[in-house]
């Protein structure tokens, strides 16, 4: 039996988004692509569940509220999104777990792969916390942009843009990084 996922593309400051919801929460969120069209196959498309169908829908007003959330944040207002309902059904306990931790830091606040992998109780899982953040299928809601690399930088990050995206979305948390390059046209300009 298939189960249906509905979603919706949104406009923020930095480019469109989008974000994919079932009964139980949030379940997929999309940093902007070059082009809106790439945004939605990623979003409802390589990483929606199997047995999941997508369908574009008006969103509810807790969805839309969180889109409001995302659009604050994505301005530079200090938001927090760890009370947003998220639907994590069939992500492995390990990241449930990393995701769950995750959530409690705050706006401007950092943490690292080996500080996360503490926190989860298994100093030697810092790489293990790096894939549960590749495969993070709601990117700034689990807010895996503030996790850095041992050294404080930034590490990697698996969303449009690489890096560079990291960077911009620590910048509007206030989180000083060095970077000024444009990541998209007239993404975070």
């Amino acid at each position: 039996m298939q189960s249906l996922v509905r979603y919706t593309m949104f406009e923020t400051s930095v480019g469109v988004c989008g974000i994919a919801w079932t009964d139980s929460g949030i379940c997929r969120f999309q940093l902007p692509e070059v082009a809106v069209e790439t945004s939605r196959a990623r979003l409802i498309g390589e990483r929606l569940r199997p047995g999941r169908v997508a369908e574009a829908s008006e969103p509810p007003p807790d969805v839309y509220g969180t889109m409001m959330m995302v659009r604050a944040a994505m301005s530079g207002e200090k938001t927090d999104l760890s009370s947003v309902p998220v639907d994590l059904d069939g992500v492995p306990d390990f990241n449930r777990r990393i995701y769950d931790l995750l959530r409690q830091v705050g706006w401007g606040e950092t943490v690292t792969y080996g500080e996360l992998a503490a926190r989860a109780g298994d100093k030697q899982a810092a790489q293990a916390v790096g894939q549960a953040m590749g495969s993070n299928p709601v990117p700034v809601i689990i807010p895996c942009h503030r996790v850095l690399a041992a050294n404080r930088k930034p590490g990697g990050f698996s969303a449009p843009g690489g890096l560079t995206t990291k960077q911009r979305l620590l910048e509007l948390e206030g989180v000083g990084m060095a970077s000024k390059t444009p990541l998209l046209p007239g993404l975070f300009d």
